[in-house]
């Protein structure tokens, strides 16, 4: 069981809309630049493919201005569950795209409606992480501490490893790439990552699956289903990268629940802005490969470029690493922290620059649904 803390509910104010013309776009800065002006480049939304049976599950709660609901996936047999991964063999996880054509789509959709609202602190929350079998609860320091980092490769080795991830999915009949983390939930089977990959233009994604610890194309820990998909209201219905955040729900491997195997890391709401940071994810775009977890470390600040209400990291992963956790109060001896935000999206006229939405009320919510599901 998860333990959780909270206290009295605060309200961040919400910056300035982006102006039309600057375009963000997802983590893939090599097919972007040209013709895009000041273009969106990293990790922005994706359009999904609605998932064969899918069917509403039960909210149960309502977010400021709209309810949330899980979609289940159609995947609920042992046959079933099967095939999906089976079908995920290493020529198509390599073929995978990260999937940025799709941003600048959803991105100038998002552009044509009303802004989806404010984004709600709600009321703070800070649920802990959880050890897990796969015997990573303590790591060892880098071989030189890190002051700040701007996507390197991850060699501190801890808990982080097992709990971070790539996602693989199916959107529009076209194979993509994330990246994801495990964290803390009721149902010890939660993942996190962008709304972008799982969800896009109304439908869900198919053939959604999670390889914790990946490295080097091997899976450590298996290849989990997704029994159902959740992301925010407001990234449902209007792409809107302020609350581009999404959960998975993962079914059992062998009995066992995700958090058994891997561990959890922790996630928080409502938290202080601005806060030393720890991003992780599997970028793919040049210069990377998309075969080993990297990271990026640093302060996070204001969005000055566009006025969205995320904050910005230093950071040149690049796509692939959607969907990728940000952790606060990361502990780099035992690769354990608490998730507060992800990598969303970013500039072109800015690739050092990766942002994350604020976890907020909406986020909080949407979590509460999948924690549930």
């Amino acid at each position: 069981m998860t333990q959780r803390t909270s206290s009295s509910p605060s309200r961040p104010p919400r910056a300035a809309q982006a102006p039309s013309g600057l375009v963000r776009s997802r983590l893939a800065r090599s097919v972007l630049g040209a013709g895009l002006g000041a273009g969106l480049l990293l990790g922005a939304p994706a359009t999904a493919g609605a998932a064969t049976g899918a069917s509403p599950l039960p909210p149960p709660g309502a977010l400021p201005g709209a309810e949330a609901s899980a979609a289940a996936t159609g995947v609920d047999t042992a046959d079933e569950r099967r095939a999906v991964v089976d079908g995920w063999t290493p020529e198509r996880m390599r073929a995978a795209v990260p999937g940025s054509s799709l941003v600048e789509e959803a991105d100038a959709r998002r552009h044509l409606e009303e802004a989806a609202g404010d984004v709600l602190a709600g009321t703070p929350e800070v649920v802990d992480g959880l050890p897990g079998a796969a015997g990573r609860a303590a790591g060892g320091l880098l071989a030189a501490p890190t002051a700040d980092a701007t996507g390197v490769p991850w060699t501190g080795g801890g808990q982080v490893v097992d709990t971070t991830g790539k996602v693989f999915f199916t959107l529009g009949g076209v194979d993509y790439v994330c990246s994801a983390s495990s964290v803390a939930a009721d149902n010890l089977s939660t993942v996190l990552t962008a709304g972008h990959c799982v969800h896009g233009e109304g439908e869900y994604a198919t053939d959604f699956v999670f390889v914790p610890g990946y490295d080097e194309g091997a899976a450590p820990h298996g290849v989990w289903t997704a029994r159902a998909l959740v992301t925010t209201p407001q990234y449902e219905t209007s792409e809107d990268l302020d609350f581009d955040v999404a959960f998975a729900v993962l079914s059992p491997v062998a009995g066992r629940p995700l958090a058994d195997v891997v561990g959890a890391q922790g996630i928080a709401f409502g938290q202080p802005r601005g806060e030393r940071t720890h991003a992780f994810g599997y970028p793919a775009a040049a210069p990377y490969d998309g075969m080993s977890l990297q990271f990026c470390s640093g302060t996070a600040r204001p969005d000055t470029l566009g006025g969205s209400a995320d904050q910005g990291l230093t950071c040149a992963m690049t796509g692939g690493s959607s969907g990728g956790p940000w952790y606060s109060g990361f502990d780099e001896a035992t690769g354990t922290g608490t998730a507060t935000s992800l990598n969303s999206f970013g500039y072109v006229v800015d690739p050092t620059t990766m942002y994350g939405p604020y976890f907020g009320a909406q986020a909080q919510e949407t979590y509460e649904v999948a924690s549930a599901s």
